[in-house]
């Protein structure tokens, strides 16, 4: 790339600098993207230098089937969501600790602060079947502001505790929506595995949410992607602007995402429509 090239670039990113500047974005990390999360860690602390509000949400089901599966026990999952009984707890909890202080480490490498957030997710229990697994009642908004107060950014592991004080896994992509809700964030971003969804064999740009339901009814959309995408219908509902699934696999999707005309990914939108500007 000449000079010429990369001052092109820089100009196609200023509207969106502009746009996000002082704003809370919301960040879903998961997958295989936490067992190598350098350009990841880049995107989220540069993100952070030039003026935006990220805060991380990130889950980690294939280091917990790891660790499980080091233990002899089975991983089991129904419809997309992680059975969890007690020594199934104990093993998601250890997990959850290490990335999230892998997180702080890495962002603080990149000269920024990074907290975690600990109990500022209330919940019930979901279903007995799924054992140990929360539904989300509230967030604690006001232990998340005071943090971007101090210009730290968030890191939520996605745990709860109910009224008695008991821990409760849940799904990471529904945290991230209720968050992104809660703080009044711009953005829901949530980073893959995948390109987007696909329809027919082809990445759609962007889905209406009533498309997007049809097609989980329809099983096309199936196994772990219900939750994200649900999670981004959740939030386009109720009125988070943009909700977005990328690939995390690719080097610097979330710059590309944000700062691109032409973007990456899926973008779930509220009705059939073109996609939105970034």
């Amino acid at each position: 790339m000449d000079i010429h090239d990369k001052t092109k670039v820089i100009i196609e990113a200023l509207p969106y600098l502009e746009k996000y500047h002082d704003k809370i974005v919301v960040i879903k990390l998961g997958g295989k993207i936490l067992t190598d999360m350098k350009h990841v860690v880049n995107d989220i602390s540069l993100l952070k230098h030039i003026g935006m509000k990220p805060i991380v949400i990130h889950g980690g089901g294939p280091v917990i089937d790891k660790e499980l599966i080091k233990q002899n026990i089975k991983p089991k999952f129904i419809n997309g969501l992680r059975y969890t009984d007690k020594d199934t707890m104990k093993v998601v909890k250890n997990v959850f600790e290490k990335i999230n202080e892998n997180l702080v480490s890495g962002i603080k490498k990149h000269k920024a602060i990074a907290s975690n957030v600990k109990k500022c997710i209330k919940v019930k229990q979901k279903n007995k079947k799924l054992g140990f697994v929360g539904e989300v009642v509230g967030i604690d908004k006001d232990k998340i502001l005071s943090l971007l107060e101090l210009d730290h950014i968030p890191i939520i592991s996605p745990l709860g505790f109910d009224e008695k004080g008991d821990f409760f896994n849940i799904n990471a992509d529904t945290v991230a929506a209720h968050v992104a809700i809660e703080l009044k964030a711009e953005k829901l971003t949530i980073l893959t595995n995948v390109k987007g969804i696909q329809i027919n064999n082809k990445l759609q740009s962007h889905v209406d949410f009533k498309t997007a339901e049809k097609e989980i009814e329809s099983g096309i959309i199936n196994k772990g992607m219900i939750p994200k995408v649900a999670a981004c219908i959740y939030a386009v509902k109720n009125k988070c602007p943009k909700a977005h699934l990328i690939n995390g696999l690719v080097p610097h999707s979330l710059l590309l995402e944000i700062f691109t005309d032409k973007g990456i990914g899926t973008e779930i939108v509220y009705e059939n429509g073109h996609k939105t500007d970034n």
